[in-house]
């Protein structure tokens, strides 16, 4: 036992492309533990903020309510006081996100994250790559192709616009398959090789 949580500490990485499902799943399991009438915490980057400055809401409008984070410290604080937390778009928070998500695991916290586990050049996507090292639970998510309708695992950007973190919806991002998928043509940017956005 650490603390009042038995030690049932888990790790659950939900992951995908845009426009699978990752945030309805997420509230979907946030939801049932609620329903379980357990401490529930639900954070959001401060960055995303394309529907509801106080609410995870997915792409389909299914929504609860959350409390926007900017660094991986709040989350942390947040974290300790909850059996539950759920965490959205993780992979628009600091470097430190996986340790912190490790940590409330380790404290008996059943920590569950929904993020992109791929660029919009199809490159890896930390934390999500450090976080399935560390999950016990992982679930891939797939769109539907807008090109050909088969199976989608990428995330295809249409608008030419930014650096690596762009935030936007359909306007700015299509679902693709490997088949479809078009890498830009551009090299990327210093701070994009660095794994930051601008």
């Amino acid at each position: 036992m650490r603390g009042d949580l038995p030690h049932k500490g888990s790790l659950e990485v939900i992951c995908g492309p845009m426009f699978s499902g990752k945030t309805e799943e997420l509230i979907r399991r946030l939801r049932r533990a609620q329903i379980a009438r357990q401490r529930v915490v639900i954070l959001k980057p401060g960055i995303d903020d394309r529907y509801d400055a106080d609410h995870l809401v997915s792409h389909n409008l299914v929504k609860i309510p959350s409390v926007q984070v900017r660094t991986s410290q709040e989350v942390l604080e947040f974290g300790r006081e909850a059996e539950v937390v759920g965490i959205d778009e993780v992979q628009f928070l600091d470097d430190g996100i996986a340790d912190v998500c490790e940590r409330l695991a380790n404290e008996g916290r059943r920590v569950i994250v929904a993020g992109l586990d791929q660029d919009y050049r199809a490159r890896p996507f930390e934390p999500i790559p450090s976080l399935l090292a560390r999950a016990e639970y992982i679930t891939k998510t797939l769109a539907i192709c807008v090109s050909c309708g088969a199976p989608a695992g990428r995330t295809q950007r249409v608008a030419a616009l930014g650096g690596r973190i762009l935030v936007g919806s359909s306007d700015v991002y299509e679902a693709r398959c490997r088949r479809c998928f078009e890498p830009p043509r551009d090299e990327p940017t210093a701070a994009e090789t660095k794994g930051e956005g601008t």
